[in-house]
């Protein structure tokens, strides 16, 4: 397991970024990086369980861990699911997705820190990443 680091320089303020990140229409949009289809099930708010997912039925049962708009979103990691199935191996347990915004003169910074990632995962989500913060990026500035 590996910790991830990324950040991008947004040109609009952080409560832009924050609303255009989870809004439903504009999260399918930056999140097809990783998988063409990605949605959400559930809520954001702080406790809540959310389910993202490829539309196919795989993806990762989650948990909001904090969730204070537009300053910072912590997302617990629960398991890995497959054909609408939980993992048990659950090696997810205890990894964390963790987004930061700040602000300054406009530009928003969006931090994101994972805390452990498999290793088998390493690669794909670096390249998903890039590409992902890179849309929300084009969709934010629009």
């Amino acid at each position: 397991m590996k910790p991830l680091h990324f950040s991008i320089e947004i040109n609009a303020p952080k409560a832009r970024v924050h609303q255009l990140m989870l809004a439903d229409k504009t999260y399918r949009e930056w999140t097809s990086a990783f998988a063409e289809g990605s949605c959400y099930q559930g809520s954001w708010d702080k406790g809540s369980q959310i389910l993202f997912g490829d539309g196919k039925g795989s993806g990762m049962s989650a948990r909001i861990a904090e969730h204070r708009p537009a300053e910072f979103l912590s997302i617990e990691m629960l398991s890995e699911v497959k054909d609408g199935v939980p993992d048990a191996k659950q090696q997810w347990q205890g990894a964390f997705e963790n987004y930061t915004y700040t602000e300054k003169s406009g530009v928003t910074t969006l931090r994101v820190d994972i805390t452990a990632m498999p290793d088998e995962y390493v690669d794909f989500m670096i390249d998903g990443w890039r590409k992902a913060l890179d849309k929300l990026k084009a969709i934010c500035e629009s």
